[in-house]
């Protein structure tokens, strides 16, 4: 590893959808004394870091990415001073947290979009983008991406919901005022940002061009050299879908002072029909493909720039449910894909309640669905002539609602999330997975990602060791090779219900290798090449 050594490489980041992880008030919505009272168990768990989902004031047309106000907190939430207390407690159990910053777009109740939309004269109107001749650009929720303004005679950009205007990002004033929001945030003293689709904000849409604009680098290096790069030692990590690792070591080269590094999501689109181009037409992934990828970011990174490692977020659904298995094996399926996960090289992300398996969910109802795009997909497709059961399926599969049920943390009415009612119904496994019953079995999954999280802590091999695919052709098994100075591991995990037979020299296995971690007792592939349905290992060759 070439590139000075940063705080953040050892650490593990764990997301927090405010509005369902926990509930203090009994108003049925998460809030900020909801996380300040399950720090101890995030201590516990051994994570450093909390991304949490926009916190800010906002109308939640799209679930607090819609800011109508970067320096209020939602009152769903709480208050500014809960905020800083959260700040201040986090900070006493080694806890850093990492804001949201959504600057692709605000809320059309933000004080400078209300300015922006009274004349084309107002000193705000140029915050925005505007046309007066609309072109096909069309919205990530659907329909047109332009909204026409009567008394302005003039349309005005929303990539996303018309509720959502777009920020101009070629008026540097726009600039500015994100380096203050960010200044703001730092002297609250958090440790680090994750920005909202920040491949968008070079856009330009006359010429129909809305991600990676010939633009988009430069504004991201002036948001480093005159806003967080102020500060020393801050996590900063973007929303790239289009992100390649040839980007990747654009955004995440320290030598170019722009991010610590990006979400990429090659990995999580592979089971996206690619004709229809929608997340919402689904088709079996492959595994080697799914290697392929995943690989691609370790070999092409390493020592030029820096990794995220995730399976899920609040825009995704739950990783067991999608590349696992939710039923006989879930415990065992969950366990293998933290450890093909986190054996990698980069910074591993943990989506709330993924580290005690938590599920997708299957609301027979559409009302019980409260995601703008979920609820407009449905809409759409079926005034479209599209089948009742399949549209459901898409949402069972696809669905963000699947990352936004309450977090499970016991056996009580609505799961231990609220006294109140959940402002979205609990999934009904809450009986059998959640966090009480995870944290007092040591073989559950919790303890497992403890492990894991431990593990990064003090191995070295793990955190700047060098990657090798191994039978990058075969079907059910993804194994890996990690070498550090004189040493070398292998990972590998079973993405099948089947048992495999692998000879165990293909694995450079041998009788006398050191098992550091397994999902199963006692395994049998050091002599017999046998991987048990959903097994995995991490073990010192």
């Amino acid at each position: 590893m070439t590139h000075e050594q940063k705080w953040w490489h050892r650490s593990v980041v764990y997301q927090i959808y405010p509005r369902s992880f926990y509930d203090a008030d009994g108003d049925g919505i998460g809030d900020l004394r909801g996380i300040i009272h399950k720090l101890d168990y995030l201590a516990l768990l051994g994570v450093e870091v909390l991304w949490l989902c926009p916190v800010y004031a906002s109308p939640n047309d799209d679930n607090g990415y819609d800011i109508a106000d970067y320096y209020r907190i939602m009152d769903e939430f709480g208050t500014m001073d809960d905020m800083d207390e959260l700040i201040a407690e986090a900070g006493r159990r080694g806890l850093k947290i990492m804001m949201d910053i959504v600057a692709n777009h605000t809320s059309d109740e933000h004080r400078w979009f209300c300015e922006a939309r009274k004349s084309p004269d107002n000193s705000f109107h140029d915050y925005y983008v505007w046309t007066k001749q609309p072109n096909g650009l069309m919205s990530v929720f659907g329909g047109s991406a332009w909204q026409y303004e009567e008394n302005l005679g003039e349309y005005y950009l929303h990539l996303f919901s018309r509720k959502q205007p777009d920020l101009n990002w070629s008026n540097p004033q726009v600039r500015r005022e994100i380096v203050d929001v960010l200044a703001y945030w730092l002297e609250k003293g958090v440790g680090g940002f994750r920005f909202d689709v920040i491949d968008l904000i070079g856009k330009i849409p006359e010429q129909r061009i809305t991600a990676n604009g010939p633009r988009l680098h430069d504004y991201v290096l002036e948001l480093n050299e005159d806003g967080f790069g102020q500060y020393d030692d801050i996590l900063t990590v973007g929303e790239a879908w289009g992100a390649t690792p040839e980007t990747g070591v654009r955004w995440s080269d320290p030598d170019r002072h722009q991010l610590s590094m990006i979400f990429q999501f090659g990995h999580l689109t592979l089971d996206q029909a690619r004709a229809e181009g929608e997340k919402w037409d689904i088709i079996p992934y492959d595994l080697r493909e799914l290697k392929t990828v995943l690989s691609r970011w370790q070999t092409e990174l390493y020592g030029r720039g820096w990794n995220s490692l995730f399976w899920n977020n609040h825009d995704l659904p739950r990783v067991v449910s999608r590349f696992g298995d939710e039923g006989e094996y879930r415990v065992e399926s969950a366990k293998m894909l933290a450890t093909v996960l986190h054996g990698m090289s980069g910074t591993p992300y943990i989506y709330q309640g993924e580290e005690i398996g938590m599920t997708n969910v299957r609301f027979a109802d559409i009302d019980d669905y409260r995601d703008i795009e979920t609820r407009n997909m449905y809409r759409e497709r079926l005034a479209a002539g599209y089948r009742l059961h399949g549209v459901m399926a898409a949402i069972y599969a696809k669905g963000r609602d699947n990352a936004r049920t309450p977090m499970q943390w016991d056996t009580s009415e609505h799961a231990g999330f609220s006294l109140g009612t959940p402002w979205i119904k609990v999934n009904p496994n809450y009986w059998d997975i959640n966090v009480l019953s995870a944290v007092e079995d040591k073989d559950s999954v919790f303890h497992y990602y403890r492990r894991l999280v431990a593990l990064r802590k003090t191995a070295d091999w793990l955190v700047y060791g060098s990657y090798q695919l191994l039978l990058p052709e075969h079907g059910q098994l993804f194994a890996y090779c990690r070498r550090y100075e004189l040493d070398e591991y292998l990972v590998f995990g079973n993405f099948s219900d089947r048992t495999l037979t692998v000879d165990p020299a293909a694995l450079r296995l041998s009788p006398r290798a050191d098992v550091l971690l397994n999902n199963y007792p006692d395994p049998t592939v050091l002599e017999h090449g046998a991987i048990r349905p959903w097994e995995a290992a991490i073990v010192k060759l």
